[in-house]
């Protein structure tokens, strides 16, 4: 498992030093899940990996990343209140624009399906 830890940690850390090094304006985390992404799909470890058990753990614990999020809404609770409008607004958008992709996403899938296309899973 310390192996696990170690690739998803590594990953991560070369996102970070991309990001800052290159000046781009993408979350070095996510740039780490990609990195990690492609070393899996090269890789294909099988389900006893430190990778996956460490990964499995991470997702059966996942409630806990939620309490620092929790805390900072509560901390920063009267900005939000005044701020109200613009963050609706970003939700609500944010939320119709998912709308929108899935939907389409989803015509197109059919429309393909009814053509007989394959869709590979």
């Amino acid at each position: 498992m310390i192996n696990g830890i170690l690739w998803v940690l590594g990953c991560q850390l070369v996102g970070e030093v991309l990001v800052r090094s290159l000046g781009i304006s993408i979350p070095g985390p996510v740039v780490g899940m990609v990195l990690l992404f492609g070393v899996l799909s090269l890789r294909r470890p099988g389900p006893e990996s430190g990778t996956l058990r460490f990964s499995d753990g991470l997702l059966r614990h996942l409630q806990l990343f939620f309490v620092p999020v929790s805390v900072g809404i509560m901390v920063h609770a009267s900005e939000i209140g005044q701020q109200w409008l613009p963050i609706a607004g970003g939700l609500g958008l944010s939320w119709a624009a998912g709308l929108v992709t899935v939907a389409v996403l989803a015509s197109r899938l059919a429309r393909r399906r009814e053509t007989g296309v394959e869709v590979d899973d």
